[in-house]
């Protein structure tokens, strides 16, 4: 399968270390952009839309082989024979992806809060609940959050959620192609099979919130037996927007 041309944006000077930024599942670049400024302040960063998100273009087929294309083309396109990777959730599965099959592309590779397994929950109440959004009614975004709270109660995950939700012409629509992602989700939980596959081992940091419990040490010693891992304490899965600073100290410590 041929790569898709990712959207990004840019930021630090060109003569840095290239750094690229993946994000997660329903989420898109902007949501890494305040940790990113300060990334750039030693690395030349590089945000990335992944397929199917942000302003990215869409594509009915979506698993981490066929995104893992997508960054490779992307490092092609700059021209670099490596990179350092920092991926969260289902970016962080992409970066794996990447590291195991392009090891020699990966200059330093970060891992946040998600490990190389196959989980066992599921998007599809999820997904469901958005689709059953009624646009046509909807005049702002409060009215949205309050229809959708019943469904999913968190209130910090509603307004991520609702960030794909974009006004256009005075009408409210989706970013994202929602039944793509109800048809891909079990993709993004999955990982894909890892029989005969080396084992990485350069330079990795698993880096996971205390209180989320995705990754466990026993997910990584096959795989990324050098690897180190190390815990964020008062932190779930959103680590890095729940103790940015510890976050930032952390990958800084082991990118620099």
């Amino acid at each position: 399968m041929p790569a898709l041309p990712l959207a990004f944006e840019e930021l630090g000077h060109p003569d840095h270390p290239a750094l690229l930024i993946l994000h997660g599942f329903f989420a898109s670049s902007r949501n890494w952009r305040l940790m990113a400024e300060k990334f750039a302040r030693h690395f030349h960063v590089f945000l990335l839309d992944m397929r199917n998100h942000g302003l990215s273009p869409q594509h009915p087929h979506m698993d981490y082989p066929s995104m893992t294309t997508d960054v490779l083309g992307f490092i092609d396109g700059l021209g670099l024979d490596s990179v350092s990777v920092l991926g969260h959730s289902m970016g962080g599965k992409v970066a794996i992806w990447l590291a195991l099959q392009h090891p020699h592309r990966i200059d330093r590779l970060v891992v946040a809060d998600i490990a190389p397994v196959s989980y066992q929950h599921s998007f599809d109440s999820t997904i469901n609940a958005l689709k059953s959004l009624p646009l046509a009614d909807i005049s702002n975004r409060k009215q949205a959050e309050q229809w959708l709270a019943a469904a999913i109660p968190e209130l910090s995950y509603r307004q991520f959620l609702l960030q794909n939700l974009v006004l256009q012409a005075g009408h409210y629509r989706w970013r994202v192609n929602l039944d793509i992602f109800f048809q891909m989700a079990p993709n993004i939980i999955a990982f894909p099979d890892t029989e005969g596959v080396l084992p990485f081992y350069g330079h990795a940091l698993f880096i996971a919130g205390a209180d989320s419990g995705y990754v466990k040490a026993d997910d990584l010693s096959e795989l990324f037996p050098t690897a180190k891992l190390c815990f964020i304490a008062d932190a779930g899965h959103w680590l890095h927007v729940q103790q940015p600073t510890t976050f930032f100290e952390q990958v800084c410590g082991f990118l620099l």
